[in-house]
């Protein structure tokens, strides 16, 4: 029963990360705003996910993981409300650290979760999950647009979604806390962990660190700004340009699933290749755009082929950096991850404020190149090179 809410939870998390892109030009001309300022809604909900999914362990040693869950999808639920009402610009803006606050709770609070109760099979079903809700987050908007409804209806939906999962999570908040882990869960064996100076000193970790935020930045660029250069640089029909939206954000999960499936049988360094190059080949065609649907489709391989990149590196984080210092890095990994989302949509959106909308494709494209040297450079460095450069610092 806990793993169907979970999944449900993950689902209704990617409604509104999915559906941002889509609403974004209409929400635009309802304030009167520039491209750039996507970027401060981004900042604001980047902010409130940071505070909440840092302090997490905290909160759950003091109030449990259910009246975690079910706090934060209730302020999740006054986010989307807030949207649909807001009058001004800075009101939804403020809203935004709500939907921060919200969303990182959860997203830590299950994983955290997931982590000493779920196989690992179960853990990458969860996450695609995630992918399903941020693929019918564009269809739903897509839906209450072309209906003449308005973006606002949309958020009012996404809250209606939100309130029946705070309900799940109110029935199930003893479940939660009572639940046992379960066998052959990844909580066994542990090695002692580096102190925190140590870790942060190796230039591999940073490396890793410049990875996971160059790969969510191309990630939700991509999703949310496609939208925008299509409807309004290219001239395509909102229902047209949404449904390859869904398709994008479909890609994602569909990678995630066959990744997944493949992994005994393909080594982590070849997919992530493989998924590097696929993304650079997607952003040209998308840049590039020979014919109308030569855009959609590097939309659809852009989407695919980042699919396996997120959860591969974190798998091979203790292979690449050392079990020592896997939980630390993987922390900044993830901190880094969550700043690359408002930082390079945020760029984006300034250099199409001063260049136009059509600047996005070859931001894409910059940003996927970045993504295929960066995972080289990391692939190639040999430990011979970390301890040289710890030597040199004085730490080794």
């Amino acid at each position: 029963m806990l793993l169907a809410i979970a999944l449900v939870a993950f689902v209704s998390l990617g409604l509104p990360d999915g559906v941002l892109g889509v609403a974004w030009p209409s929400i635009r001309r309802t304030f009167g705003l520039p491209p750039a300022q996507l970027g401060a809604l981004l900042a604001s909900a980047m902010a409130g996910y940071l505070a909440s999914s840092f302090s997490s362990g905290a909160v759950v040693a003091r109030l449990g993981v259910g009246r975690l869950l079910f706090w934060s999808s209730a302020v999740m639920v006054v986010n989307s409300l807030a949207y649909a009402l807001a009058p001004t610009w800075g009101i939804m803006v403020a809203a935004s650290v709500l939907a921060g606050l919200g969303a990182g709770a959860i997203d830590a609070g299950i994983n955290a979760f997931a982590a000493t109760r779920f196989s690992p099979r179960l853990v990458s079903w969860l996450h695609a999950s995630y992918g399903v809700g941020a693929m019918l987050g564009p269809l739903l908007m897509t839906a209450v647009l072309t209906s003449g409804l308005g973006w606002r209806w949309g958020y009012a939906i996404i809250g209606l979604v939100l309130a029946a999962m705070a309900a799940s999570f109110l029935s199930t908040i003893r479940l939660w806390d009572l639940a046992r882990p379960e066998p052959g869960s990844p909580d066994a064996t542990r090695v002692p962990a580096a102190r925190l100076l140590e870790t942060l000193a190796r230039p591999r970790v940073w490396l890793n660190v410049a990875l996971f935020f160059v790969y969510t930045g191309l990630e939700v660029s991509a999703g949310q700004w496609s939208y925008s250069l299509f409807t309004e640089a290219r001239g395509v029909a909102p229902g047209i340009a949404g449904t390859w939206v869904a398709v994008y954000w479909a890609g994602l999960t569909a990678g995630r699933i066959v990744s997944g499936a493949i992994a005994s049988r393909v080594s982590g360094d070849a997919v992530l290749r493989l998924g590097t190059i696929g993304s650079v080949c997607g952003a040209l065609l998308i840049w590039w755009d020979p014919g109308m649907s030569s855009g959609f489709l590097g939309l659809a391989l852009l989407g695919f082929a980042l699919a396996p990149i997120f959860p591969t590196l974190i798998a091979q984080t203790p292979t690449r950096l050392g079990p020592s210092h896997a939980t630390s890095a993987i922390g900044f990994q993830v901190a880094a991850a969550y700043l690359g989302t408002a930082a390079i949509p945020g760029l984006t959106g300034v250099l199409a404020g001063h260049w136009g909308l059509a600047v996005i494709g070859p931001c894409l494209f910059g940003t996927a190149a970045l993504l295929l040297l960066l995972q080289e450079a990391s692939r190639q460095w040999r430990p011979e090179n970390e301890e040289v450069a710890l030597a040199t610092a004085g730490v080794a």
